[in-house]
């Protein structure tokens, strides 16, 4: 595996390839709180085929940590992403995105669809943000966009991502992994963790920045750092304006618990639990509906579910995701 910092007309950022290999690009974008080490050994099971490439977004890994404008939605990371194609020379790219990476690469295709071959979506973000809305459309729970931002993050989570914390506390990155990135146990836990720990913390990476709120829960997101660029008051897809349309792929586990229906990091459904009191019964935001509802607006997709797999399945069901993209990508 080959690591290089790039230098593009934004920032340098690190990305991941394999010596030799050659072909179509395939440019991989991680999720939130990781970094490109979770697709290394994807890269390797495409490289005879593709030239797969995993870039780290800004305020991960080893790209250079400058502040996100929240207040462009992800559009820092995917100007960051279509800057590195140029400084690349790509001109025809494959995009892979998970979670957070499913909405740049989204952004990425909204903003510049000429460059994209294709796209794929592993257990995305919704197009219309994480958090705030109640319906299948997107609506705002409320003109503020109350229950969305950095003020969802749980403080213990962020104070052991800070330390370097590889315990097995209640909160830290290896417990968070085991409960939420995943549905079962996978080799190499240290691996993953290792790469969640080189998130960036503070206001203008994670968390971000969080407001107070007349409405429940209390908190409104601010305009900086990743989790309020995933808020729904800066963050909407409209691929209405793409044409042609490349094919999309909407790949996922089926026992997520980070985007779901019933998300365990979406605040309305936690109120709806109990976790978080004073619930006025804001619905909870039905991420899974939104995604099929948009794609099927947009017509040229297919959906792939693994079953028993959580949010990674790149990395938990290895060969079915491979087999599902390699059908995509020919």
């Amino acid at each position: 595996m080959n690591m290089e910092r790039i230098g593009t007309a934004r920032l340098t950022q690190n990305v991941r390839s394999v010596p030799g290999a050659e072909g179509e690009a395939v440019l991989f974008v991680h999720g939130n709180v990781s970094s490109g080490a979770f697709w290394e050994d994807t890269l390797e099971a495409f490289a005879a085929t593709h030239r797969p490439l995993a870039v780290d977004l800004r305020g991960f890994g080893d790209t250079d940590p400058e502040p996100v404008d929240a207040s462009r939605g992800v559009r820092d990371y995917s100007d960051d992403v279509l800057a590195l194609l140029d400084a690349l020379e790509i001109d025809r790219v494959h995009l892979v995105g998970w979670s957070l990476g499913g909405g740049v690469v989204l952004q990425a295709l909204m903003d510049r669809p000429s460059v994209v071959a294709s796209v794929t979506l592993v257990n995305p973000v919704s197009p219309y943000g994480f958090g705030g809305t109640h319906d299948l459309t997107g609506t705002p729970t409320h003109a503020d966009h109350a229950g969305s931002g950095a003020g969802g993050a749980n403080p213990d989570f962020v104070s052991a991502l800070a330390n370097g914390d590889t315990g097995d506390g209640p909160v830290t990155p290896l417990r968070v992994f085991r409960t939420t990135y995943v549905k079962n146990p996978v080799p190499g836990e240290d691996r993953w963790v290792a790469s969640m720990l080189t998130t960036r913390i503070g206001d203008d990476h994670y968390p971000g920045d969080a407001i107070p709120s007349d409405n429940w829960p209390g908190v409104g997101p601010g305009t900086r750092g990743v989790l309020n660029s995933l808020s729904p008051a800066h963050f909407r897809i409209d691929l209405s304006g793409v044409d042609p349309k490349p094919p999309i792929l909407w790949l996922r586990g089926a026992d997520d618990v980070i985007v779901s229906d019933t998300s365990l990091f979406d605040l309305a459904h936690l109120g709806a639990l109990g976790a978080i009191p004073g619930s006025p019964g804001t619905p909870a935001q039905p991420m899974i509906g939104q995604t099929r509802a948009f794609l099927e607006a947009y017509g040229n997709y297919t959906e792939v579910v693994v079953d028993d797999c959580g949010h990674s399945p790149h990395i938990e069901k290895p060969e079915e995701f491979r087999e599902a993209l390699r059908k995509h990508l020919g």
